[in-house]
């Protein structure tokens, strides 16, 4: 019987910490890169979730190459939901990017961060975080349109949102920002091969 003990459940060093802070860091730049050309128009907002899927994928599993351990991916996704809330976004932004943070890092987990499909896998998951804003316009608009009003939203704005919106919208956004999480994260594993190896990453 091997006497090693699994990386993954080793606990976070300092220097973890700081390689999680500075990837989080760089996370949240390529999401504010993705997301600009569509977050301000309230057409096109819906999209994006599939912006910033597309730019942060070598990012994210980079990181999980970097770290492998348990809680790195849980951070950055409450680091991410923590910048949402105090600059203003709908709640829901925030708790998904936490909540897929905590899903995000236990799927990892379970191929040791060292899965190169169970790490895409695990990009694809933490992507749909920033689709839960949508999931509640959809399913509540008035308590959404509520809840930005006193955020600062303007109201014009909503309105344009609302009546761009289509009910099959919602599952455009999901599936699209799955499809470009996933081609986000394919480049990714062909950038960064060399990095993968090196961290003993198998597919």
């Amino acid at each position: 019987m091997s006497n090693q003990i699994n990386p993954a459940k080793k606990s976070l060093t300092i220097k973890d910490l700081v390689t999680t802070g500075i990837f989080s860091a760089i996370f949240l730049v390529f999401t504010l890169i993705g997301g600009i050309f569509f977050a301000p128009n309230p057409v096109l907002t819906f999209y994006m979730p599939m912006g910033a899927a597309l730019l942060c994928g070598p990012v994210y599993l980079l990181m999980i190459a970097k770290v492998q351990k348990r809680w790195s991916v849980t951070i950055l996704g409450i680091i991410m939901g923590i910048i949402w809330f105090v600059t203003g976004m709908h709640w829901a932004f925030s708790l998904g990017y936490i909540g897929m943070g905590i899903i995000a890092d236990l799927v990892a987990g379970a191929g040791h961060y060292r899965n190169k499909v169970v790490n895409l896998l695990s990009y694809m998951l933490m992507s749909l975080g920033g689709v839960y804003t949508y999931v509640v316009f959809f399913i509540d608009p008035q308590g959404w349109a509520s809840t930005m009003l006193e955020n600062g939203t303007e109201q014009s704005y909503i309105d344009t949102m609302s009546a761009s919106a289509p009910s099959w919208l919602l599952a455009v956004i999901i599936i699209g920002t799955l499809a470009i999480a996933a081609f986000s994260g394919w480049i990714g594993g062909k950038l960064l091969k060399k990095q993968f190896e090196k961290a003993g990453i198998t597919a």
